[in-house]
């Protein structure tokens, strides 16, 4: 009989875990992906805002959002609805789409990304069109899905260009990008790729950057999972990336 209701209890007790799970999963239906001006303290990057919040917005503000409906930026003043059921335009949710794909179907030839799209897809032209690509222009914490398939991306794909990769365990390697090329596999035989590490990317034309990996043990397939990954892990420069495929939207009232 006790085992019997030692059963029933632990059963219990796992509903109502599982319960608590998805109403706090359910609690975030918006995520700030850029933020901007006054309010930006108030609404940092990668704050998660629950259902149906409403953002108040000072002059001056611009607060890019991710929700269930797509990306969005809001500019103040005035006060918004995250309710989700505003209409987007198509081609910003194709962008978005886009950019979380985790395998862009690129091919691998000594050391070069191939078959990846080059030009960019977002509304900035000048950055990566992919979240899992890393930025060597601005460094940051980077959330890696694969380590065996991590891509480095320069903007300036003008030229020939190059640089060095330095891990803090003293490992290194040169990198170098042929003129036309933004991307270039990070040389995992000579720079393992660990979870938790910094290294730093320096080139002779542009400021030596930092960057930390955080290896992911699942991807999550929908965007806004996705996005709420980088959240809890402070991969802010992968939240720009999404950032960059938001429509406008006039001030609000």
């Amino acid at each position: 009989m006790a085992d019997t209701k030692t059963r029933k209890a632990v059963v219990a007790g796992l509903m109502a875990a599982g319960c608590l799970f998805s109403a706090g999963s359910a609690l975030a239906q918006a995520i700030v992906v850029r933020s901007t001006g006054p309010s930006a303290a108030e609404y940092p990057q990668g704050r998660k805002l629950p259902a149906n919040a409403t953002v108040t917005l000072r002059a001056g503000d611009r607060l890019t959002v991710l929700d269930k409906a797509g990306t969005r930026v809001l500019s103040g003043p005035g006060s918004f609805a995250l309710n989700g059921a505003i209409n987007r335009d198509e081609t910003a949710g194709s962008a978005l789409a886009s950019l979380t794909v985790r395998t862009p179907g690129a091919r691998v030839r000594t050391g070069a990304v191939r078959g990846a799209p080059l030009a960019a897809s977002t509304a900035e032209a000048n950055a990566p069109d992919s979240v899992w690509y890393v930025d060597v222009s601005k460094g940051g914490t980077f959330c890696v899905a694969d380590p065996t398939a991590l891509v480095l991306w320069r903007p300036n794909r003008a030229s020939e260009g190059a640089g060095k990769l330095l891990s803090a365990d003293g490992s290194m390697a040169d990198v170098a990008w042929k003129a036309g090329s933004a991307l270039k596999l990070w040389p995992v035989a000579s720079v393992p790729v660990v979870d938790g590490q910094s290294y730093t990317f320096s080139n002779p034309v542009g400021p030596t950057v930092n960057i930390r990996l955080k290896l992911l043990a699942s991807v999550p397939s929908e965007d806004m999972a996705v996005a709420s990954v980088f959240a809890d892990n402070g991969c802010n420069a992968q939240l720009d990336v999404i950032a960059n495929s938001a429509a406008p939207q006039a001030s609000g009232g």
